[in-house]
């Protein structure tokens, strides 16, 4: 009986284990360091902060309606209806932003960038990859309606996490903007978390993913099978451009390509031949604007 106790306690120990490194993973993936994103843009020459002060902008605080504050700041630098909203990746903030949000203020365009839950100066304890965050983008274009009237000509650009988060939002619960911007999300979320197990654990998937999805459950209130585009892409009519770097190892361009695929109506396709994850602007700056701006002008003002 006492080696029985001690195998189910083993069985139970290993459960809870898994469960809980699991979800912490996933909840509260490491944040890059704001300083360190803003240093690296810098550098980069992506975000010249001299240009960028002088821009004129209102820092506005949008509640989130799971209750925390979220960090937006409206810049209109012209009089126009005509704004893009951009939504930055898990482990990025705001500043990872200005460099799409600049495409398009040269195009005449004024923008909202803003952090996620749990990054920047936002508030919120956990990621959910679009699940909790598609409600916090409706929040944020709501306001920005609000402050500046509902006849906006609207767009919206993401990126990884941010790309999904459009997604959601334009499939789930209202297609409420004017065209999408989608560069480099997943597809499914379950097959991108089983695609990183098989990276990053010498398990089989099937030894964690169930203890894991049920632990997120739990502690965060989602399945993870609701956070997944694929299921409601048919629902946005509006004009999406799919965005992937062909060399992305981290998230596949198999699952934007199956992603393009399965949109109907208008809809373009750009796989950059540089870049690894994230990185379809930076390796390729040139040709990622001229496909915006052919795709703004063939398909959205068509």
């Amino acid at each position: 009986m006492k080696k029985w106790g001690l195998a189910i306690a083993g069985i139970l120990a290993y459960m809870i284990g898994i469960g809980v490194y699991f979800s912490n993973r996933l909840m509260y993936m490491k944040k890059k360091e704001d300083d360190f994103i803003q240093n690296r843009e810098i550098l980069a020459k992506r975000l010249i902060q001299a240009d960028f002060d002088n821009l004129p902008k209102t820092e506005v605080w949008v509640p989130s309606p799971s209750g925390y504050p979220l960090k937006c700041l409206f810049i209109e630098p012209h009089q126009t209806n005509k704004w893009i909203i951009v939504t930055h990746g898990v482990t990025e903030n705001k500043m990872n932003s200005i460099k799409y949000m600049n495409i398009f203020l040269k195009r005449g365009f004024n923008a909202v960038i803003y952090d996620h839950r749990r990054h920047g100066d936002s508030g919120g304890k956990t990621s959910s990859y679009g699940h909790y965050e598609k409600f916090d983008l409706k929040a944020v274009i709501d306001e920005l309606k609000k402050r500046k009237g509902t006849d906006l000509f609207l767009g919206i650009h993401g990126e990884s996490m941010g790309a999904v988060t459009l997604l959601l939002y334009a499939g789930m619960l209202e297609d409420g903007a004017d065209f999408y911007i989608a560069d480099c999300p997943f597809s499914n979320f379950e097959k991108q978390i089983q695609h990183q197990i098989g990276m990053e654990i010498p398990l089989p998937a099937w030894t964690v993913f169930p203890l894991g999805r049920m632990f997120i459950k739990l502690r965060d209130g989602y399945w993870t099978n609701e956070v997944s585009p694929i299921h409601f892409i048919k629902n946005i009519k509006k004009p999406v451009l799919f965005i992937h770097s062909e060399p992305d190892a981290f998230i596949p361009a198999s699952m934007t390509r199956e992603l393009y695929a399965a949109k109907q109506g208008p809809k373009q396709l750009y796989l950059a031949k540089k870049g690894a994850h994230a990185q379809s602007y930076n390796d390729n700056p040139q040709e990622y604007e001229e496909r915006i701006e052919q795709f703004i002008e063939q398909v959205v003002l068509k």
